[in-house]
């Protein structure tokens, strides 16, 4: 019986070993949710109007170029300048996913290749469903058409800000960690944010450190006229 409990007590540390040193798209590809896993009524669903690229009238103590990630109201901000910022709509970590904390850009990838680890394959493989042991990157991949990879204290954190192929997830809680946005919004974001952007990720609950922001509605006249 004590050589049973050794041996599982070594096969735990050997996995949680593993699953720290996974490769970046591995550990990636644990925040999807397949399409299996969702109503058809959700996945039918329209993008609400509110989680459209905007130009809004924004108030920070953080400098121009700052990304803030709202995951509470699932909006992403791109701070544009003083009283200015861009508003994405976003989709986040569902129930006991969500975090908050200071990272960075790490590093960035236009149409990055999934790796769907294996539990997710043999879970999806129970239900008929094939996934690929590695899917390079396309319309089809679940990470969308660009990744921005989180690091903190130079290390991956695993999250990542990142595009989808399943639009109706924008403004719901489904991924394990990650933060998705529409592709055409993750583009946009991806040619203006580079390695190095600071990214501050505010959580269900709390606010870290002295970050503090206020959304004050619509720029009507730069939604309108641009700049």
């Amino acid at each position: 019986m004590k050589s049973r409990q050794l041996l599982l007590a070594v096969a735990g540390m050997m996995f949680a070993a593993i699953a720290t040193t996974a490769p970046v798209e591995t550990a990636s590809a644990q925040s999807q949710t397949t399409a299996s896993d969702v109503a058809p009524k959700v996945r039918s669903r329209e993008v609400p109007a509110k989680y459209q690229r905007r130009s809004v009238r924004f108030t920070t103590n953080e400098a121009p170029g700052t990304i803030i990630v709202d995951t509470n109201n699932k909006f992403l901000y791109y701070v544009d300048g003083k009283n200015r910022a861009t508003r994405y709509g976003i989709g986040v970590g569902r129930e006991g996913f969500g975090w908050s904390g200071e990272v960075k850009v790490g590093r960035k990838a236009e149409w990055p290749t999934w790796t769907p680890p294996a539990e997710m394959r043999a879970r999806e493989a129970r239900r008929g469903i094939k996934l690929p042991v590695v899917m390079p990157g396309g319309k089809d991949n679940p990470l969308g058409a660009r990744a921005l990879y989180l690091y903190k204290g130079g290390r991956d954190t695993i999250f990542r800000i990142h595009g989808t192929n399943q639009p109706w997830s924008i403004g719901l809680n489904l991924s394990s960690g990650c933060i998705r946005m529409m592709n055409k919004d993750v583009e946009h974001l991806y040619a203006r944010a580079p390695v190095g952007t600071k990214v501050v990720v505010i959580g269900p609950g709390s606010k870290p450190g002295d970050v503090a922001f206020k959304d004050r509605g619509i720029d009507i006249f730069r939604t309108i006229f641009g700049g």
